[in-house]
């Protein structure tokens, strides 16, 4: 029985949050659970690496590199489990003279604007692709027959979004267009904007926002498919734009701070680091 690189990152994860909910000052019930279904995740884990090392059906090898897709979910809402009940928004306050910087003084949203909605719906288009990126690349790696560089792709995109993940206790924060509402927002309101405001309306957490891991998790998925498909470059080249699309809508949109794509990005040239030594 052995683990995937990826499962490894997986396993790392799950237990560092098994620890985060005995360290953390969070009710009982959710260091209980916190414990329980990190252990069934953990299991999960084993017993398929166990299963496909017994069986070597290509079912199982299947069901292996589609197994952290679901996880990458919970990862996230479970990060939320460990939210504040209240936030100071200190360093939302410093934060924001950033963005007002960018948006107002360079002019960002201007540049944005400048052709009326298409700009704006653009942006937020690419901000709602964030969550297709990871089935996309991995499918994609399936219909060129390259799964045997399945591993490596998701072990750099777990990566990028996990070490975002890690960081959420030490930056209790909220999202500008919560703390600061009717400020700095994009003139323009799509209803792509509709469907974004929705989805993080009803899925988003309250624990933290920097960094961002859709920046991320954008740009390391671009920068592991430089690595691992470089035979088909139009892919990260494309991956690359769409995040650049991400990045620069969670600050037009006021999903995150600049700092929070920033961050977002310093990450991911350590899963491009990730990626460089696996390829």
């Amino acid at each position: 029985m052995t683990l995937r690189r990826s499962e490894w990152v997986l396993a790392a994860y799950f237990i560092y949050c098994a620890a985060c909910s005995a360290i953390l000052p969070v009710r009982p019930s959710i260091t209980r659970a916190t414990i329980s279904v990190n252990a069934m995740v953990l299991a999960g884990l084993l017993l398929l690496s166990y299963a496909e090392g017994l069986r070597h059906l290509r079912l199982l090898r299947v069901m292996r590199d589609w197994y952290p897709l679901p996880l990458m979910l919970l990862s996230y809402r479970e990060m939320g489990w460990f939210a504040p009940h209240t936030h100071t928004y200190k360093l939302e306050q410093g934060w924001v003279v950033w963005d007002r910087l960018l948006l107002n003084h360079w002019g960002l949203r201007n540049l944005v604007e400048a052709a009326g909605a298409v700009g704006p719906s653009l942006l937020e288009i690419c901000y709602s692709l964030v969550y297709a990126i990871a089935p996309f690349c991995m499918g994609w790696l399936y219909a060129r027959h390259k799964t045997g560089r399945m591993d490596a792709f998701v072990t750099v995109f777990l990566t990028g979004i996990l070490t975002a993940y890690v960081l959420f206790p030490f930056f209790p924060s909220e999202p500008p267009r919560t703390v600061f509402p009717n400020e700095d927002l994009p003139r323009v309101f799509t209803v792509f904007r509709r469907f974004n405001l929705v989805l993080v309306g009803g899925y988003g957490i309250h624990m933290s926002v920097f960094p961002s891991a859709h920046v991320s998790g954008a740009f390391s998925a671009a920068f592991g498919m430089r690595e691992i498909l470089p035979e088909e470059p139009w892919v990260w080249r494309g991956l690359l734009l769409l995040a650049i699309g991400i990045a620069t809508a969670t600050i037009y949109g006021r999903y995150h701070y600049a700092v929070d794509a920033l961050a977002g990005f310093a990450i991911s040239l350590v899963a491009w680091r990730v990626a460089r030594q696996m390829s």
